[in-house]
């Protein structure tokens, strides 16, 4: 029973103080957004979509970090099983073509060990293992992707030529 006499009308809505169109107006902000995310991901180079997931990763890391230091176990879990989910996807990514993959796998499953063992056991110390161990890794992908980038812009650069009369 409800101070209304029935309970029915717990069914109700609960009032917004937001109006109407500011309601309407954040949601097609954020559906904006999430198309321009969505765009750029799917416009993006390889090089580049490897460089998103390791600064994503990064992002994880310093959050689970933060929130296991802060007590905040849902919000460190969360953090901490997106941060797995990116290093399955950059497992997965992993070519036996290149050289590298073995070793980089290898990375990956103790980065996924390491995270779990991190979730599990609630160890922010284990969390920042990981956050040092990725970092130099972001920063060669990175380097790697701005090589490529540099390495195709003289192609852009003479495919327009000059006007003479410029």
């Amino acid at each position: 029973m409800t101070p209304f006499g029935s309970a029915a009308h717990s069914s109700f809505p609960q009032p917004s103080f937001a109006p109407p169109v500011a309601r309407r107006n954040a949601a097609q902000q954020q559906a904006a957004q999430a198309r321009y995310r969505d765009e750029a991901i799917l416009s993006a180079s390889p090089e580049r979509l490897v460089t998103m997931l390791y600064d994503r990763l990064m992002l994880d890391l310093e959050r689970g970090e933060a929130a296991q230091r802060a007590g905040e176990w849902h919000e460190a879990n969360a953090q901490l099983q997106h941060a797995q989910a990116i290093v399955a996807e950059l497992t997965s990514s992993l070519t036996d073509a290149w050289a590298g993959s073995a070793d980089l796998r290898s990375i990956y499953v103790f980065l996924t060990t390491t995270l779990i063992g991190a979730n599990i056991g609630r160890d922010a110390e284990r969390t920042r293992a990981c956050r040092d161990l990725v970092a130099p890794l972001r920063d060669a992908w990175h380097a790697a992707a701005q090589s490529v980038a540099d390495a195709a812009a003289p192609a852009i650069v003479t495919a327009f030529p000059a006007h003479a009369d410029a």
